[in-house]
């Protein structure tokens, strides 16, 4: 070859310039220049061939070991666009023909994982089909939901059927879809309607408030308050905003048509707060019972009912609850106390009253000493800790109803102690 000062079976050199042989159909192509010598700029580019014989043996043993193995096909192409332009002296054939073996398997596995992915995409839209003109929109929503991630989660198909199957399955999805928004849409324009009604009887009970032919005005709140109740239901905090106006303008109009009337108006009581008031007469009573066994038992019941009792929060009246609290409260103290009684002094019942409202100032009084230490010793253990929000909500609740109860201890020791001093 002319020209040619140092050649292999790869390469050559000539006018300082290195030549990789052409190859697979492929000219000759230069890959560098002689720097200092051509034996040197020789090795280097023989050196480079090593590196890529280091890359398509990496690639190959990624392929090897990876899950998902088709993912590996572009980079597999991509390196071969690389290896017929690398710069280095070695014999790239051997190298080519491992990625096409590579290539090959890759391609078939994908071909077996399309036919596959196509068999479990069919059968999600078979899954989906019956779901299309279902009415149950929250439960179909979260089933076709589930649906809609498996299919996200499968892999692709063969091109050619992609666009045909992702239609086909978007058409199911896209049915039951319009089909709720349209049905939520109708549900929120009646909801409008319903509210623009309230609306407009808020207005006409405003009206009512200015008028004083008292007899056609009072007939017309009653209709007025018929309608309201025959509307029909919308979201709660939007009907409760709406009968707070609607309830003032009634109740102003009701007042100024007694006063105009002369008539006094009897507040009617709501019957959960009346029960509660009867509830706490009866457990203020069971306080000064003489059996406080049966007065405890009685208590405990009253006080599971009281919790039965769901009055709301603007009539609820704290007060009634701290009165109830505290008779309980008094009633199973006074209990505890009998049972100390009972168990320390068998012949208490032989005393005499004298002598048995004093045992029970000493033992209460010894009650109210251990309460006292209990509760200080409570408050440094709860001190020394370094709990979290939730558990310190428990402490504080915890201290709160000890606090509570030695303060009723206290209340029957004065009480007590009164009834002693005045012997």
């Amino acid at each position: 070859m002319k020209g040619v000062t140092l050649e292999n079976e790869y390469a050559y050199i000539a006018d300082s310039k290195v030549f990789l042989k052409g190859y697979m159909g492929m000219p000759d192509r230069q890959i560098g220049e002689v720097k200092r010598t051509e034996e040197e700029a020789f090795q280097y580019f023989v050196n480079r061939y090593d590196i890529a014989v280091s890359k398509v043996n990496q690639l190959e043993t990624e392929i090897i070991e990876a899950q998902n193995k088709g993912s590996y096909l572009t980079k597999l192409i991509q390196l071969r666009k690389r290896l017929l332009n690398f710069d280095g002296i070695g014999n790239f054939i051997p190298l080519l023909d491992k990625l096409d073996v590579l290539e090959d398997e890759l391609s078939s596995l994908i071909q077996d994982n399309q036919a596959s992915n196509l068999d479990i995409k069919k059968a999600l839209i078979e899954e989906a089909r019956p779901y299309a003109d279902s009415t149950d929109w929250k439960e179909t929503a979260d089933v076709l939901q589930e649906i809609r991630t498996k299919w996200i989660r499968t892999g692709p198909v063969e091109k050619e059927l992609n666009e045909q199957i992702e239609e086909e399955f978007k058409t199911i999805l896209d049915q039951f879809y319009q089909a709720r928004k349209t049905h939520f849409e109708e549900q929120n324009r009646i909801i409008d309607e319903k509210i623009n009604k309230y609306n407009d009887l808020i207005s006409k009970a405003e009206e009512l408030v200015g008028r004083e032919d008292w007899d056609e005005a009072f007939v017309e709140l009653k209709n007025l308050q018929t309608e309201w109740k025959i509307i029909g239901d919308i979201p709660p905090k939007v009907l409760k905003a709406l009968y707070k106006n609607f309830k003032k303008h009634t109740s102003t109009f009701y007042e100024k048509y007694c006063r105009a009337k002369g008539i006094v108006p009897k507040r009617k009581l709501d019957p959960r707060v009346e029960a509660q008031m009867k509830m706490v007469r009866e457990v203020e009573k069971l306080a000064e019972a003489e059996d406080m066994m049966a007065a405890t038992n009685r208590a405990k019941f009253l006080l599971n009912e009281w919790k039965t009792i769901r009055v709301p929060s603007h009539l609820a009246d704290r007060n009634l609850a701290e009165r109830f609290r505290g008779a309980c409260d008094k009633i199973f103290e006074l209990s505890y106390l009998h049972k100390v009684i009972s168990r320390k002094y068998p012949t208490f019942n032989f005393l005499s009253d004298r002598q048995k409202d004093l045992t029970k100032y000493r033992e209460m009084d010894n009650i109210v000493k251990r309460a006292r230490t209990d509760l200080d010793d409570l408050v440094q253990s709860y001190e020394s800790q370094s709990a979290g929000y939730e558990m310190d909500q428990m402490m504080q609740s915890n201290l709160k109803t000890q606090k509570r109860k030695l303060l009723m201890k206290e209340v029957i020791l004065e009480e007590l102690r009164q009834k002693v001093a005045s012997l």
